[in-house]
């Protein structure tokens, strides 16, 4: 019974193992391509690699995020930011955030998060809708961090859900205070870099 069980186990050890090893290279496969279109609807258009070009920043946190610099025939055109906040309601929210090469604010996408839906959730649309003032597109963040009108600034929560808008802004802005901290072109620190880019309780 003993060398049955044995050789089950081993056996059952090895199809996982196949099987692992068979599914490893689609999965990689399948997270570069949503990688790459995640740059792509954040930057704008470009012919170089940016994953192949990324590197990391310091943030005003003092942690680090990816960066990823979209050149256009060799022409440095901005760059999308992996940023991410542990601020959200329901925990973690990873986004990815793409600025021009004057640190002007273009586009985002959510990556993930684990805000409610109907509410918190609708972080993916509203921060883009042109309506009162919720869009953060086109915001030059070279003129502060962006805040909800409740905390005195200027852009409009969602409806009910105070803190995962909080928590929002705070990964687009800890995105933007590591793109500025560098001179994205070269991903060198902005301090030694001879030329840099002028970047100058929830109710649900």
């Amino acid at each position: 019974m003993f060398l049955s069980l044995t050789l089950i186990c081993v056996a059952s050890g090895a199809i996982l193992a196949s099987v692992n090893m068979k599914t490893l290279e689609p999965i990689k496969a399948t997270q570069e391509k949503i990688l790459q279109q995640a740059i792509k609807d954040v930057t704008p258009e470009f012919n170089n690699n940016p994953a192949a070009e990324s590197y990391m920043a310091v943030t005003s946190d003092g942690d680090s995020l990816k960066i990823y610099p979209a050149k256009k025939d060799g022409q440095f055109v901005g760059a999308a930011v992996e940023s991410n906040t542990e601020k959200g309601f329901g925990g973690k929210i990873e986004v990815m955030v793409g600025f021009d090469a004057k640190g002007k604010l273009l586009n985002y996408t959510v990556l993930k998060h684990s805000e409610t839906p109907g509410l918190g959730a609708k972080m993916q649309e509203w921060f883009r809708m042109n309506k009162n003032k919720q869009s953060v597109l086109g915001r030059d963040l070279t003129k502060g961090n962006l805040k909800v009108t409740k905390d005195g600034g200027d852009v409009d929560a969602i409806t009910a859900a105070t803190i995962s808008s909080r928590a929002f802004l705070n990964a687009v802005n800890r995105a933007y205070s590591a793109y500025a901290s560098t001179d994205a072109q070269s991903g060198a620190s902005a301090q030694s870099a001879d030329t840099s880019i002028n970047k100058g309780g929830q109710q649900q």
